[in-house]
């Protein structure tokens, strides 16, 4: 076994601080404003959109808000088209079903609870119909600025690949992700781990020849190749 095999191997399975700030730091550096890629432009309409990027991705439900918000981008609005209504516009996204019915009921619960605003907290958000933690997660952060991890497929992915924030199930990534980001990250974090996951640390082929972070990453089997390398890093 060689010198460097032998030093790897001693190292811990989780990153230590000052990785982990590194590893924030290069994320920054390459995006210093990171943000979702679902489109919306207030509150509800993130809020619609979350619910419907469950088991969907970014780009199929923007696809569908695209028509959908011009006709319907308030709870009001939403109760108006209806449920049978609503599904003719994300026909397209997987359970759309179960999705527009929940839209419905969230929307009607917002009217009647909170005068047709998004609360801003995590239990008022958790009490509304197809919102979990996750998506009130996404919601506190994105629309109101709240430094919250929502811990999603690629989250949960990488923190465990890299040695980040290694958990059995997304709560315990999520709490773990809380304790060792530092501060100042904590805020972006959320986008930063998703599309690195999206883009670089990929399910089945994670990208490490491109992958900024590869020499702090304790994932063991790393796709071999030599980096082009076109930024800082």
């Amino acid at each position: 076994m060689t010198a460097s095999k032998t030093a790897a191997n001693r190292r811990s399975k989780t990153l230590k601080p000052d990785e982990v700030r590194e590893l924030f730091s290069r994320l920054a550096e390459l995006n210093p404003k990171p943000t979702t890629e679902l489109v919306y432009s207030t509150p509800y309409e993130l809020l619609v959109a979350v619910i419907l990027s469950a088991q969907a991705t970014d780009v199929g439900v923007n696809k569908a808000t695209r028509h959908l918000f011009p006709v319907a981008n308030t709870p009001a609005k939403m109760i108006a088209l209806g449920e049978e209504g609503l599904k003719r516009y994300i026909a397209t996204i997987g359970l759309f079903n179960g999705k527009a019915a929940n839209v419905i009921a969230m929307s009607r619960q917002l009217l009647e609870q909170h005068g047709g605003e998004v609360p801003r907290t995590r239990e008022a958000l958790e009490a509304l119909p197809g919102v979990g933690r996750k998506t009130a997660n996404v919601v506190l952060n994105t629309a109101f600025g709240e430094p919250t991890i929502a811990v999603d497929t690629h989250i949960f992915r990488v923190s465990n690949r890299t040695g980040l924030a290694p958990g059995k199930d997304v709560r315990a990534v999520e709490d773990k992700l809380l304790k060792v980001v530092p501060a100042e990250y904590r805020q972006d974090a959320h986008h930063w781990l998703i599309l690195h996951g999206r883009y670089v640390c990929k399910a089945r082929k994670p990208d490490c020849p491109q992958c900024v972070i590869r020499d702090l990453c304790r994932f063991p089997d790393k796709t071999p190749g030599e980096r082009v390398k076109t930024g800082p890093f």
